[in-house]
């Protein structure tokens, strides 16, 4: 049977919330455990309601969603964060990405990719929207030194095509299947290519693939 995945939904505008709940269905394995208008209260009721991931809007009255997501890591709750909203700028992507959210999604993106970002951050990965990546890569490379081209020669051929895939966006899931592997194997992958390069998540590793050569912009 397949795990459920367990969403706090925060956001003001309850038309948004109901249209979320909409695309969260239990039948396609969620369960939505509880429902904010602010960011003000998120720290209590992630300790009340035990959610597997937030979904977060920004813009939000009282407390808005980045500085929410800050108090969350604050609290020392391990609960990831997918912020989502319908604002690109530069200041909010670096604020949420600085306040520890383990992903970003633009609202108006298809219902599929909503519910695999969902599921992909509660499972312990990052999702970054395709839309926003380049501004991931200039705010990463804003406060970390590039890393050496060298530096690569200490992967393996195996470790070198799953850190390209991870660049392109693919979740550890969407890389078990292009490379016909495991998904724990994935993980481990994933995990010795984050120790070999001194990464600290996801996102400096798409910054990492980028960087090098591995990838290129483009679609998914």
């Amino acid at each position: 049977m397949t795990a459920v995945t367990r969403v706090l939904l925060v956001d003001d505008q309850e038309l948004v919330r109901t249209g979320l709940r909409g695309i969260l269905r239990p039948r396609l394995g969620f369960e939505i455990v509880g429902e904010l208008g602010s960011g003000a209260d998120v720290v209590t009721a992630v300790g009340a309601l035990a959610p597997d991931v937030v979904v977060m809007d920004v813009r939000m009255p009282e407390v808005d969603g980045v500085a929410a997501t800050a108090a969350l890591a604050a609290s020392g709750s391990r609960v990831p964060v997918l912020v989502l909203t319908t604002f690109e700028d530069d200041e909010v992507l670096a604020g949420a990405l600085r306040a520890g959210a383990a992903g970003f999604l633009l609202k108006g993106v298809p219902a599929e990719d909503l519910q695999r970002a969902v599921h992909a951050v509660a499972a312990g990965e990052h999702w970054l929207d395709p839309a926003v990546t380049g501004r991931v890569l200039a705010t990463y490379r804003d406060g970390a030194a590039t890393l050496p081209a060298a530096r690569l020669e200490v992967l393996t051929g195996r470790e070198r095509e799953v850190l390209a895939l991870v660049g392109a966006g693919l979740s550890n899931t969407e890389i078990a299947a292009r490379l016909v592997l495991g998904e724990g194997t994935v993980k481990t992958h994933v995990g010795h290519v984050f120790a070999k390069l001194g990464l600290r998540d996801r996102a400096a590793a798409v910054v990492c693939a980028f960087d090098h050569g591995l990838v290129r912009p483009g679609p998914r």
